[in-house]
């Protein structure tokens, strides 16, 4: 009998969590990424200041590097499974949460649906996941611009983001 050859995606996923124990969200859902991921990197953790909705706790962001046999909308399934499971509730945009996973970058695709779009639709304006990003993967290209994850920084302010000297259990 022969196995059917699942073919493997790389992907960048962000990691952020500003609500209870921060730090045990980022390793909770690092351990269940693992179950659909193959997790070969991850950045530091950096401490970062609420963007858009201000009214909220600092989150602890950090970005991994892997791969997965999922499709797109598989791992969005997972990535919303492993939240809900960390406690993470319906809620308004940009609110407070023990957890979120956003897909930035799967291979080189270039998607959008009502569910999701990839790459992550605001990847360039976001500092505290490019910051991340160009610590494990400075010369990833994003596809949609064609730029590296280290051009995109450097045409953002990165005020309010600070490294952290931690280390997650994953």
């Amino acid at each position: 009998m022969t196995q059917k050859y699942q073919p493997l995606h790389y992907v960048y996923l962000a990691l952020g969590s500003n609500i209870g124990d921060r730090q045990k969200h980022l390793s909770a859902a690092l351990q269940k990424l693992r179950e659909v991921v193959d997790i070969y990197k991850f950045s530091s953790v950096y401490e970062t200041e609420p963007v858009e909705y201000l009214d909220q706790p600092r989150f602890l962001n950090m970005v991994c590097y892997g791969q997965t046999a999922a499709s797109p909308h598989g791992l969005l399934y997972s990535a919303k499974t492993i939240e809900e499971a960390l406690g993470r509730e319906p809620s308004f945009r940009n609110a407070p949460r023990p957890i979120d996973i956003d897909i930035l970058l799967y291979d080189n695709l270039c998607l959008a649906t009502e569910q999701l779009t990839i790459p992550h639709p605001r990847i360039s304006e976001r500092a505290f996941v490019l910051v991340p990003l160009v610590e494990i993967a400075p010369t990833v290209t994003e596809p949609v611009s064609g730029k590296t994850a280290q051009e995109l920084l450097l045409a953002i302010s990165q005020v309010g983001i600070s490294k952290l000297d931690i280390c997650l259990d994953t």
